[in-house]
């Protein structure tokens, strides 16, 4: 089933779930010292290969991070080619101030904010769906 395009439907169904856990991004030259399994996301850069790992994975292999986030999962299903939601989310948080590092998978798009303001992001998240009149909230659910 293709995701979905229309940003309105986008926006009033995407209910943001928390995902358990710290979040770290690293960079490394290679990959020899890291399990594929423990990795979110990996992604190749000039300067060396971004990867996202749970903080605890990245404190046992003693990789140097600054930033600990939290994970937000829009868990509907967009479309790749969707139009308008990373620009509306962001702008939402950009007006609470709240920093966020946005990776589109094939299926959902995921959120990294700064592990202090994550209630502060929910609640903005949760606006979206809210405003169309539906209560429903997505938080704690796991997708790792």
């Amino acid at each position: 089933m293709p995701g979905e395009k229309k940003l309105d439907r986008l926006l009033k169904k995407m209910k943001p779930a928390l995902n358990e856990g710290d979040y770290v991004f690293c960079t490394r030259k290679d990959m020899k010292e890291v399990d594929f399994d423990d990795i979110i996301m990996a992604f190749k850069e000039e300067e060396g290969i971004t990867i996202i790992l749970e903080q605890q994975v990245a404190d046992r292999l003693q990789f140097k991070y600054s930033f600990v986030a939290k994970w937000i999962t829009l868990t509907v299903h967009s479309s790749l080619e969707a139009v308008g939601l990373t620009a509306a989310f962001s702008k939402a948080l950009t007006e609470e101030n709240i920093s966020c590092n946005v990776v589109a998978g094939y299926f959902h798009d995921h959120i990294f904010v700064n592990k202090k303001d994550f209630q502060k992001a929910l609640t903005v998240l949760n606006k979206f769906s809210t405003e169309s009149g539906d209560t429903t909230s997505g938080e704690n659910h796991s997708y790792s």
